[in-house]
């Protein structure tokens, strides 16, 4: 019927006016999924360019205080920031974001951090800093104070929080280039009565000897050409991992490095010292004969209250040793005065075992009360002049062994690392294998020649000073 028909044509119509419609849609869509897809490549892409280029001009100044080990921890961190695109600045006032990597173990260096931050902290004020980073030791055992406390600081990073991620970074070497430090190991299971160390950084934790062998080679590749190693305790290297000290094993792998010149172990303990390192000391040539040995004190009843594991018999057998098979050892160490319960008795009996040991280089810091140690809470406490002038008579009797030992030395010629020239003089400072960088002293080279840091020269002694040496160059 034509009602029929015309109904018919009507729904053929409806059917090819959707399905353009659903074509059309479909295209539509299709359009918007691409315009919507490019764009996002295009903002992602874009953002991370961004993200880039600001990180690049996001300048960083970088402040490191306390030990050497801190100082391994600081470089890496630095590398870690260059591999970012941070760009690093030497300059606090031009710096974006200030990094403060703090050391919390004795009392002035507790200070010392928190005076840095306070000073840094005042540059969101009077420089370009935007955000002030607080990190290391103090961070770790005061991170809740530091940000109660201190509300300049942005950030607070204790060592938990990035040591995952630092242990293998490649470092920025600011030791100049020519020496660097490797940290072999983390953390202490000594326990000495005065010390947070385990406290703030655990359980001792040896490095994995192909990794530092690694560190090693890029850091020599980079032009080190001597390397200090150092650990909380040294001799110990290698029990955890291999069940065994491993330290004389670690050492030959680094003897094979070309290109490197000094190996220098610090942080030995003195009853951890064992003959297999003594054996590869002696022959190895890379290896200077030098160790420093923290011993403390020398009064059986003060070591004892110190949880030290050793008492003076064993010490001075145990440098007799080192110095029968090592003759031209140089042995550093450094000592406590003032411990609590540290009578006149016993520190005559330190003053007298120095004066009969007569170590190569010494140092001395009166006793800090850490809390949360045991020492702190024992009776006995000294008092602070007491400490102190303990500590000035025990420094001017070293004054006079290490002048006589200076003197000895007149008339020797020795290998010397240059470390840099003295300024409008024909002269440079280095360092022999006695001398660690930075705690020890140095030789003055008297020379017309150009000279550049991380030379060795043979350097023949004709002049000496309390704790330094004056030498010439020997053609």
């Amino acid at each position: 019927s034509p009602t029929h028909s015309w109904s018919r044509g009507e729904s053929e119509n409806g059917i090819t006016t959707a399905y353009v419609m659903c074509v059309f849609a479909w295209c539509l869509y299709k359009c918007f999924i691409y315009v919507i897809y490019y764009n996002y490549f295009v903002v992602k892409t874009s953002l991370q360019l961004i993200i880039i280029e600001m990180r690049k001009i996001v300048k960083v100044f970088y402040v490191s205080l306390g030990c050497d080990k801190n100082l391994v921890d600081s470089e890496k961190m630095l590398g870690m920031l260059h591999e970012a695109h941070y760009e690093l600045t030497d300059n606090e006032y031009e710096a974006d974001i200030i990094i403060v990597n703090t050391c919390a173990f004795i009392g002035d260096a507790k200070e010392e951090s928190i005076n840095n931050i306070i000073e840094m902290g005042k540059l969101k004020e009077t420089g370009k800093c935007r955000k002030l980073i607080v990190t290391g030791c103090l961070a770790q055992r005061y991170k809740e104070e530091i940000k109660k406390e201190l509300p300049e600081v942005d950030m607070v990073f204790g060592m938990s929080d990035y040591k995952p991620d630092i242990i293998k970074a490649k470092r920025i070497v600011t030791t100049g280039g020519h020496y660097a430090h490797l940290k072999i190991a983390e953390g202490c299971d000594k326990y000495c009565t005065y010390c947070i160390i385990p406290m703030l950084r655990g359980h001792y934790r040896s490095y994995p000897m192909e990794d530092l062998v690694k560190e090693a080679e890029a850091l020599v590749e980079g032009g080190v050409k001597e390397l200090v190693l150092v650990a909380q305790e040294t001799t110990l290297y290698g029990v955890d991992l291999y069940g065994k000290k491993m330290l004389h094993e670690l050492l030959r792998k680094l003897c094979r490095i070309n290109g490197l010149r000094w190996i220098r172990i610090m942080y030995c303990y003195p009853e951890e010292i064992y003959d297999e390192l003594i054996q590869v000391m002696k022959e190895e040539p890379k290896i200077c004969h030098y160790l420093d040995i923290p011993i403390q004190h020398a009064s059986d009843s003060i070591l004892k209250r110190m949880n030290r594991k050793t008492n003076r018999a064993e010490l001075t057998e145990r440098i007799a040793k080192l110095r029968e098979e090592i003759p031209d050892i140089a042995l550093r160490t450094s000592l406590i005065a003032g411990f609590p319960g540290e009578t006149e008795e016993d520190h005559e009996e330190l003053m007298e075992f120095i004066d009969e040991i007569e170590f190569t280089r010494l140092g001395v810091f009166t006793y800090s009360a850490e809390e949360g140690t045991k020492a702190a809470e024992m009776d006995g406490q000294v008092q602070e002049e007491v400490k102190e002038e303990r500590r000035d008579r025990l420094m001017e009797l070293q004054q006079e062994i290490s002048s006589d030992l200076s003197q000895s030395q007149i008339g020797k010629v020795m290998t010397v690392m240059i470390e840099g020239k003295v300024a409008d003089e024909n002269a440079y400072v280095g360092r022999t294998y006695m001398d660690a960088p930075n705690v020890d002293g140095y030789i003055f080279v008297n020379t017309d020649e150009e000279l550049m840091s991380g030379d060795f020269c043979k350097v023949k002694v004709t002049g000496a000073l309390e704790y330094d040496l004056i030498g010439e160059l020997v053609q």
